[in-house]
């Protein structure tokens, strides 16, 4: 069992808050989320680490070579042209950022036993292609990078978006070592699925009990059957009853006991725990900022972590 930092451990970069146009994903979330967390006394300034883009070396743990090329040149080609963002050279920046941020908040998890990065979680991404909003897969980068570097072998990563993370499960597919659970809208994007090695497909109109029962089926006991090193959350906040893009109706109270059964079962089991924010689409936006540090207010409580006046 790690000791408990006595600070809750984030991980942030102001160039999160790209220019991607008139758009449903409001990458001001990231900065709305950071400020109700500072507010909320959570957010200190020595708490506060500041990502270095992934490396090129990092980042081909997972990306094919023509892949980052194409990302490197900004070319529209068939490993792009499936993206539903621009594509430009902020943009890029700011997903080899923000991969960079899920790498260093994974290595402060593994160090301190939680961390959460505000930004990542993007799943749909794949080795050789982007899919939704997603052109780096960060959460497969950082779990490989660790590997790589000796620091875990195990990981499972524990995926509560609206949509299921079929980049993620794709590119974990053939690896015993990792186990990827998704809980999602079936009737949903991605219309075709990838095969996690856990998948419940929510029907829509779906609401808290029926939600938390359902988690509740798979966490902590089949995860705790994996035995992982660390336990990537994918956090989505997009299951809001308010939410644009789906039709789960989680409510916000119950958004934060679905946090905090998994950051129970974290804390119970003695798991590094590293959160990403994912996706989030309320109406107003402010609503999804509220959704993600709840999240991460959940996460500190369960750790043991108290707020102090900045």
């Amino acid at each position: 069992m790690h000791k408990t930092p006595e600070n809750l451990p984030l991980v942030y970069h102001p160039d999160y808050e790209m220019d991607i146009g008139n758009h449903v994903f409001s990458t001001a979330k990231y900065r709305l989320a950071l400020d109700l967390l500072r507010h909320d006394g959570y957010a200190l300034a020595e708490s506060i680490r500041q990502p270095q883009p992934a490396s090129r070396e990092e980042l081909l743990t997972v990306l094919t070579a023509g892949m980052l090329a194409d990302l490197d040149h900004l070319q529209w080609t068939a490993r792009t042209i499936f993206s539903e963002l621009p594509l430009s050279e902020g943009i890029v920046r700011g997903f080899k950022l923000m991969t960079g941020g899920t790498i260093l908040a994974t290595r402060l998890a593994l160090e301190q036993g939680l961390a959460v990065h505000v930004g990542g979680g993007f799943h749909h991404g794949f080795a050789d292609h982007a899919e939704g909003f997603c052109y780096i897969n960060d959460i497969a980068v950082a779990i490989r990078v660790a590997q790589r570097e000796g620091l875990i072998r195990r990981a499972a990563v524990i995926d509560v978006d609206l949509h299921q993370g079929n980049g993620t499960a794709h590119i974990f597919l053939h690896d015993p070592d990792v186990l990827t659970f998704s809980i999602h809208q079936e009737m949903l994007y991605p219309v075709e699925k990838q095969r996690s090695d856990i998948d419940i497909g929510l029907e829509r109109f779906i609401g808290d009990e029926a939600y938390l029962r359902q988690l509740g089926s798979v966490v902590p006991r089949r995860i705790a059957e994996h035995r992982p090193e660390l336990v990537v959350y994918v956090a989505g906040a997009d299951p809001f009853e308010e939410d644009q893009l789906g039709d789960l109706r989680l409510t916000m109270e119950g958004l934060r006991r679905r946090d905090r059964l998994v950051a129970e079962a974290a804390r119970a089991e003695g798991w590094p725990l590293v959160a990403v924010l994912a996706g989030g689409y309320a109406r107003n936006p402010r609503d999804t900022a509220r959704i993600h540090a709840n999240m991460a207010i959940e996460l500190a409580g369960a750790f043991g972590i108290e707020p102090r006046p900045s």
